[in-house]
């Protein structure tokens, strides 16, 4: 079963690498949730079988999770096949998030395993019994180990293959179980060899806070996309470098990325073009990086077209001179929409400044210290200034 199995990842890691298509992706998930439910029903059975014959608390409470972990892989099929259904009325962005909530349906199961775990365990200290010590119980539970092991390779693979969080929760699940099971044979050992009754309880009791913790874990991984990520600098930095393709377009700001599930992404940019160009020209332009961005990266994208005035030299003069005074206060702001205006004899320089998140809180300071610097530096001259924090 397991060479056909491997067989058959080779063969659907071929196709998606080849063809990149979230019906693949799909077959994937499948594969590793169909994969999993036969070995953990293998090892359930093996693990009541041992527990009973040994009267071990820890190595039958393995077995009960052994069986939990079939609703995790169950979960991890249905989320998977849920996810690539196609866009409708009620959902025009797909259901691709499904995948995020079938996951954290795991981390809760792994929250269930940990609660089931202490309790037992706890029990057992109270009420501690001899366990039977036998070479067959131990050889039965390290080739348990290895089965989990194996479980935990075979799913990271797919969780670099297809990013998806599924995979990544049954990993640790499977990595978990490992650490459970070599706590079993630890007190399998010691209380079946040296006859400390109460060991079994308390690496029971030891191994649920452990499984505990790696659930929160867990959890926090999967609520983070759930509430919105930023996008990685590599993604942005290739998208602003199909915008900069053309020596027409100048800058690129106000860059966005929403994530609606795995292969679906839709963003916004400002493209910063000078205004002396013809319009017609610029559309043409921003039409062909939309649609590089798409071919490229599958990303749905809008692009805002930031005319400047770039043929007005003093305009030019004092945004440089701008430029210099606020890297000066602060390297790592930039802005943009920088504007000039003039009314009854005096001037408006308005513009947006980026800051970074953590500096949100300083927001109006940041403000009104930079106002008050312009404004002594630029004669006759008011300022208005929007701040706000990056989005990537």
């Amino acid at each position: 079963m397991i060479f056909k199995v491997i067989f058959l990842t080779k063969l659907l890691i071929k196709n998606a690498k080849e063809n990149n298509k979230s019906d693949e992706r799909t077959a994937l998930s499948s594969l590793s949730g169909f994969a999993c439910i036969f070995c953990n029903l293998l090892l359930c059975v093996a693990k009541f079988i041992i527990g009973a014959l040994s009267a071990s608390v820890s190595i039958t409470a393995d077995a009960v999770n052994n069986l939990s972990d079939c609703a995790t892989n169950v979960v991890t099929i249905t989320g998977a096949r849920l996810s690539n259904k196609p866009v409708d009325k009620e959902h025009p962005f797909g259901h691709g998030r499904i995948e995020y909530i079938s996951a954290l349906i795991v981390s809760l199961f792994i929250f269930a395993m940990s609660f089931e775990l202490g309790k037992s365990s706890v029990e057992k200290i109270i009420h501690p019994q001899e366990v039977k010590f036998s070479f067959w119980f131990l050889a039965v539970l390290i080739l348990a180990i290895c089965v989990k092991l194996w479980m935990a390779f075979f799913n990271h693979k797919l969780f670099k293959l297809t990013d998806n969080l599924n995979m990544k929760a049954v990993r640790q699940d499977s990595l978990n179980d490992c650490i459970a099971t070599l706590s079993t044979i630890a007190a399998l050992v010691l209380s079946g060899c040296f006859h400390i009754r109460r060991i079994d309880g308390i690496i029971g009791l030891c191994v649920s806070v452990f499984i505990l913790v790696s659930g929160i874990k867990m959890l926090k991984d999967v609520i983070s996309p759930l509430l919105g990520e930023p996008p990685s600098k590599e993604l942005t930095d290739k998208i602003s470098s199909i915008i900069l393709e053309d020596e027409s377009v100048i800058g690129v700001h106000d860059l966005v990325v929403h994530s609606y599930g795995a292969g679906k992404k839709l963003a916004s940019a400002d493209a910063e073009v000078d205004g002396g160009e013809d319009i017609f020209a610029l559309h043409d332009v921003i039409d062909k990086a939309e649609k590089k961005i798409f071919d490229e990266l599958g990303i749905i994208i809008c692009i805002h077209i930031d005319p400047i005035e770039r043929g007005n030299t003093a305009v030019f003069e004092l945004r440089k001179k701008a430029k210099h005074i606020i890297k000066s206060y602060n390297q790592n702001y930039s802005f943009h929409d920088f504007r000039i205006t003039e009314n009854d004899g005096a001037s408006l320089m308005s513009f947006d400044l980026i800051i970074p998140f953590e500096e949100e809180e300083k927001k109006n300071s940041i403000k009104n210290e930079l106002t008050e610097i312009l404004e002594a530096n630029f004669e006759n001259t008011r300022v208005e200034i929007n701040v706000e924090h990056s989005y990537i």
